[in-house]
């Protein structure tokens, strides 16, 4: 009960801090309040308006807020997100564009399982979605999740992709971003063995520790600094009464935040502090760049106790992964087994998270594969963000991953149309 009541007590200061800025906006905003001309009046509702929206915004999960796209007819057409596979613990979803011919390029993204929603991928979709059917991994909040569905470890999160891939067929290109990497090639993997003619076509693994030891960081230290029974004893609690998942055992994604906030809290708090000058002045906005990053950033979730101790055990301190040793259900998961599955790996030169060297490591446990099916690129400059969603990516990465996947894929692409305004 006492990390129950540890839930509470982190959930109730989020709610009394929301609150108090809340309180604060309203006061200062009353009509008496304009006769004063006193600037501390100002900065004090300013310092409400943006706390308010900060502590509202870590317990919402974004709305992917794609409503329309551009395809090549020049036209505007509309975007509907729909279900195709409903999980406890995750959906496969797929981005429909109405009124588009079915595309040939099908693409899985698999988006990360570390704090964040799958709507940290929103500008990755937006960069795909005109030339690509788009499905993506939408994991749930564990908080949300009763203790009825059981657990959900590495080796689940493994056994879904692999459902994924199944209901889409071979003809999919997978492509992972950071934490999924390594569980995403052990799918592959395991549908190499006992499901072959389900595999993708092509997978692109970016920025994941394949081997976090091949190029050490701030976060694979922490990894083997602690033990897993420290670990469980200082991150791990039990969701309270507030959600259905109370009583299950979770990484807390407040908990997490705090960890993301502490590693650069001189450049965080500068924000803040901007921030809360710019509304004083009347210079910000609903959708200025503080206010789009930080609705995504401060919006966590709660993960499955068994995913995180399960991850740190398995991938950080056991490299079972850059081992070859990974088994899903008593069952080694050879990666040896890949013959037919055309590899990219995408690194950054500054990625201080999953460190130059880190995925890489996939082509050298992929010796079924040819090295004609195997394709590197370290994007000079670029940080780990930056590789997946930033200009980096729009500018040299999506172009060369989608130069990959056609020149890899198991049906041939229909030639682009030259159309004609008359």
């Amino acid at each position: 009960m006492r990390f129950m009541a540890t839930y509470d007590l982190m959930e109730t200061i989020r709610n009394t801090n929301q609150w108090m800025a809340s309180s604060a906006s309203s006061i200062t905003s009353y009509p008496a309040f304009a006769a004063i001309p006193n600037p501390a009046l100002k900065l004090f509702g300013a310092w409400g308006e943006v706390m308010e929206r900060s502590y509202k915004r870590m317990v919402t999960k974004p709305s992917w807020g794609i409503y329309t796209v551009t395809c090549a007819d020049g036209r505007d057409h509309v975007v509907s997100v729909e279900t195709v596979l409903k999980r406890p613990f995750g959906d496969l979803i797929h981005f429909r564009v109405q009124g588009r011919e079915e595309k040939k390029r099908k693409i899985l993204l698999v988006a990360p399982m570390s704090g964040h929603y799958a709507t940290l991928c929103r500008s990755t979709v937006l960069s795909l979605l005109p030339d690509c059917e788009l499905y993506v991994t939408d994991w749930h909040n564990a908080r949300d999740i009763p203790v009825s569905e059981g657990k959900f470890d590495v080796e689940d999160y493994t056994l879904y992709l692999v459902d994924f891939m199944k209901e889409l067929g071979p003809d999919t290109n997978v492509i992972a971003i950071c934490q999924p990497a390594p569980l995403t090639l052990a799918a592959v993997a395991y549908l190499a063995e006992e499901a072959p003619e389900a595999q993708p076509a092509t997978m692109t693994l970016i920025g994941g520790p394949i081997d976090p030891d091949a190029t050490p960081t701030e976060v694979t230290d922490f990894g083997n600094r602690v033990t897993m029974g420290q670990l469980e004893e200082t991150m791990i609690q039990q969701v309270g009464f507030k959600y259905d998942g109370v009583g299950r055992k979770v990484y807390p994604g407040l908990l997490q935040l705090t960890s993301f906030i502490a590693m650069n809290a001189d450049r965080h708090a500068s924000a803040f502090v901007d921030q809360i000058f710019r509304v004083a002045r009347g210079e910000a906005s609903d959708h200025d760049h503080h206010n789009r990053f930080y609705d995504e950033y401060l919006a966590v979730m709660d993960m499955t106790a068994e995913f995180y101790l399960s991850t740190v055990e398995r991938i950080f301190k056991n490299c079972e992964i850059a081992k070859n040793e990974f088994t899903v259900n008593g069952k080694k998961v050879d990666i040896g087994a890949i013959t037919t599955v055309a590899v990219k790996t995408v690194e950054g030169e500054k990625d201080d998270i999953s460190a130059p060297g880190q995925c890489v490591a996939a082509l050298r446990l992929m010796t079924g594969v040819p090295d004609s099916k195997k394709s590197e690129h370290l994007e000079p400059g670029a940080g780990h963000y930056g590789i997946f969603a930033g200009s980096s990516w729009r500018n040299n990465i999506r172009p060369l991953v989608l130069e990959f996947i056609d020149a890899n894929a198991r049906k041939p692409l229909a030639k682009p149309q030259l159309v004609i305004n008359e």
